[in-house]
């Protein structure tokens, strides 16, 4: 047992002093992808020339060994298992729209007012229950997304709302710059229950395990990502 002992330090010990070379196959969520990891790639290439990013976008649940993925980014829960996560970023969530779509439909003031309202919701399972709300009077329910667009990732959502076809919910982070320039107004937040959205890195093996090349990588993303 010694001897494996030793032969692993050896290793942590190499890993640690190499120089990282090699490619790092990335999956990541669509919008973190085209807002925060694509445009800082310039920046990891001049830090670490040798190692070269392979990036596929989605927003599907995937699995790191089916997909030959070293790390993938991901928004919200994280299911129990054996793999490796660090946290990226917390966001609170939004309900946007454009200043187009609601001088055209009016400015929901109440939950009621949903109802003469397009929403534009997703056609995947972690948010086909409906958008969580807050009564005045603290009382915590869900309303049903209804209308005639659904989106299969946030980009997407993203791109209905600023086209005028209705009333997104996206994370701050994502959509912040928008909120800020005026292209999406936030509407409903009286009625915002405050809950957070955790984006992280997730990826397989720990410590002195993980290949220095995703190592770096990693760091790279939690030093760079800041709301």
């Amino acid at each position: 047992m010694r001897v494996l002992a030793d032969i692993d330090e050896a290793e942590r010990s190499v890993t640690a002093s190499a120089r990282p070379r090699g490619r790092v196959r990335v999956n990541s969520s669509v919008p973190f992808g085209l807002h925060h990891l694509i445009p800082r790639v310039p920046a990891f290439n001049a830090r670490y020339p040798e190692v070269a990013l392979d990036i596929v976008l989605n927003d599907r649940v995937v699995d790191l060994m089916d997909e030959r993925a070293d790390v993938a980014i991901r928004v919200g829960p994280m299911a129990a298992s054996s793999l490796m996560a660090r946290k990226l970023v917390e966001t609170r969530m939004a309900v946007v729209a454009s200043p187009e779509y609601l001088a055209r439909r009016g400015t929901p003031q109440t939950l009621e007012d949903l109802g003469g309202h397009d929403l534009i919701g997703f056609n995947f399972t972690r948010h086909m229950d409906g958008w969580p709300f807050v009564t005045a009077e603290g009382q915590k329910l869900i309303r049903p997304v209804s209308g005639p667009a659904t989106a299969g990732d946030g980009e997407t959502a993203r791109a209905l709302a600023l086209a005028g076809a209705g009333l997104a919910r996206l994370s701050v982070f994502h959509v912040g710059p928008d909120i800020e320039a005026g292209r999406l107004v936030t509407v409903l937040e009286p009625f915002n229950p405050g809950d957070i959205e955790e984006t992280r890195a997730v990826h397989v093996g720990h410590g002195g395990r993980l290949p220095s090349r995703v190592r770096v990588f990693l760091d790279f993303l939690a030093e760079e990502v800041r709301l």
